[in-house]
């Protein structure tokens, strides 16, 4: 790991990053739990980093539930990036790959200056001077199974974050590929060097790892219900808080009907 320790010259105060997954903007499943609107969950997590004073918000995956969304949805999604205005770095998942026709190429999405997409925007990096903060991810660029830490990218900042989405084994067995697993193991969330890993594809919060690295899964907006708050001190080094996320009334009702 890094040393905590603030440079000479480095940011005063505190770095706060807000931590979602798996937020799954759609047109079927979550206008259900958020009486009719499409980008309720993304909302919800936005206005759990707006409370938080969150400086940057990373959405680690399945973002979106896939690209066949209708257009007025995605103009909606916009609007909500534009209200809050918050900076937003987006990796795709397996469900909403940066492929030829993501719906990140849609013309609603240019032009918003708050939202980074890793593989569409930038390549696979976002850098924060003002934070000397780096956030570094692999996106999925297709449907097929990749490694989303392989060749991880060297530290260049004071606070090097790294973005997956995939699921975790310690020591992952990539001798077979009968089916994609997108695997993450502890050799290689180490080789990250991260002050912080985001990750995303598991719908429960649960810290995993075990090797000095912070490795958080948030979980997703209707298992979960919050989102990891993330704080970078030069003085305390990287904590990590759970954050509840404010939802409709019927919310747990409706769900524990579906998952019944």
């Amino acid at each position: 790991m890094a040393d905590t320790s603030k440079p000479e010259g480095g940011p005063e105060r505190d770095v706060i990053l807000v931590h979602s997954s798996d937020v799954h903007v759609d047109h079927h499943y979550t206008p259900k739990l958020f009486d009719g609107d499409g980008t309720g969950s993304l909302r919800a997590v936005l206005n759990a980093a707006r409370k938080a004073s969150a400086d940057v918000v990373l959405l680690a995956g399945d973002t979106f539930d896939c690209h066949r969304l209708p257009a007025g949805l995605l103009e909606r999604t916009a609007e909500v990036l534009h209200e809050f205005s918050i900076p937003v770095i987006i990796l795709p998942g397996n469900h909403d790959p940066a492929v030829e026709d993501a719906v990140y190429h849609h013309p609603a999405f240019a032009g918003i200056e708050c939202l980074s997409v890793l593989g569409v925007t930038h390549e696979e990096a976002v850098h924060f001077p003002q934070f000397e903060l780096e956030v570094w991810g692999r996106a999925h660029r297709d449907y097929s199974d990749m490694d989303p830490f392989a060749n991880p990218r060297p530290r260049t900042s004071r606070w090097h974050v790294a973005m997956g989405h995939g699921h975790y084994t310690p020591e992952p067995d990539r001798s077979t590929r009968l089916r994609p697993s997108w695997l993450i193991g502890d050799e290689e969330l180490i080789a990250t060097d991260a002050d912080y890993v985001a990750l995303g594809h598991w719908n429960r919060w649960v810290k995993v790892g075990n090797g000095p690295v912070e490795a958080w899964y948030s979980g997703s907006f209707d298992y979960a219900q919050s989102v990891n708050c993330v704080r970078l001190s030069a003085v305390s080094g990287v904590m990590v808080e759970r954050l509840p996320l404010d939802l409709p009334e019927n919310f747990s009702q409706f769900n524990a009907g579906q998952s019944a």
